[in-house]
């Protein structure tokens, strides 16, 4: 597979790394080190696919153009359309045209994250009573010195969206509304600080996103009726801890098992065989893609 990497910014570089010898050019309108400053001047001949690591705005009409033109594309979360059609119209020329259109999500692929799917589908949990997750990192600063990121809704459709995302991949899009419980402009123009919950679910879902925490961290907290489930940081801030606790009747203190990761960060590259072995063939997440589109645009009238 040919590849190119349109936006070379932090995040185009991880996916160039990645893409190693699949890497044919680079794209980017400000960054001297791309080949090229805009993909309409990038040889249609020349590349199979395209990771698109870009801000929103032109999100859209790149995607357009490149499953048009019959490419496989990637693009970094989150992608947001003000409406359905357009994400029908994507959907449609993805079929036609027998290609991938996948939005990258990558912590799907953190060794503990699917590890708690597979505990989640086995049953072994009960019925789950609710969950907690926090997501946090500290990049406060470099948002505000940002050219681009300062600004609309900040750190909710950042990071909020991966936990939107994971709640999907866990459990599927069983929680249909939110409500905004807390959120706070410390140092930013911009929302760095949300935390929000679901409403009339089943599970209580509770999640906490921050552009403050100044030791990067994530935290799950799963209670159920035969035991808890509990995830300490991703890979990348290893080590990363994953801990069951078997529930004893009719108290007591539980059986407790723990697993620690202390490993580089897996998900960019299992994130990109998943993609490669999508490509050439119509493959999409937009459902994905529309349900947290969906929930954010909730959450944003609320803030």
């Amino acid at each position: 597979m040919r590849v190119i990497v349109v936006g070379l910014g932090i995040q185009g570089y991880k996916r160039a790394k990645v893409a190693g010898k699949d890497l044919v050019f680079t794209v980017d309108p400000f960054n001297n080190e791309a080949d090229f400053k805009s993909i309409y001047d990038v040889p249609l001949i020349s590349y199979d696919s395209a990771l698109l690591c870009i801000p929103d705005e032109p999100k859209f009409e790149l995607i357009h153009y490149l499953l048009k033109n019959k490419k496989n594309v990637l693009v970094e979360k989150p992608v947001f359309f003000n409406t359905d059609v357009k994400f029908k119209q994507l959907d449609d020329l993805a079929k036609k045209n027998n290609v991938c259109y996948y939005t990258a999500y990558n912590h799907r692929f953190e060794p503990h994250f699917e590890e708690v799917k597979k505990i989640i589908e086995s049953g072994k949990l009960g019925n789950i009573y609710s969950i907690k997750m926090f997501y946090g990192n500290g990049t406060a600063k470099l948002v505000k010195n940002s050219k681009w990121r300062d600004k609309g809704y900040g750190v909710l459709p950042d990071l909020g969206s991966h936990l939107l995302d994971t709640i999907n991949f866990w459990l599927g899009s069983n929680f249909k509304k939110f409500k905004v419980t807390y959120s706070h402009k410390f140092e930013n123009k911009s929302y760095d600080n949300v935390t929000f919950q679901s409403v009339n679910s089943k599970i209580q879902l509770i999640c906490e996103v921050s552009l403050l925490s100044w030791r990067n961290n994530f935290d799950l907290d799963i209670y159920a009726e035969n035991g808890t489930l509990h995830v300490n940081s991703l890979c990348k801030w290893g080590p990363s801890t994953l801990t069951y606790r078997e529930r004893i009747l009719p108290s007591g203190r539980p059986k407790e098992s723990s697993k620690v990761l202390i490993q580089d960060d897996p998900t960019w590259v299992k994130e990109y065989k998943f993609f490669k072995s999508k490509s050439d063939t119509y493959f999409s997440n937009i459902d994905n893609d529309k349900y947290v589109n969906k929930i954010l645009k909730n959450l944003y009238r609320e803030l």
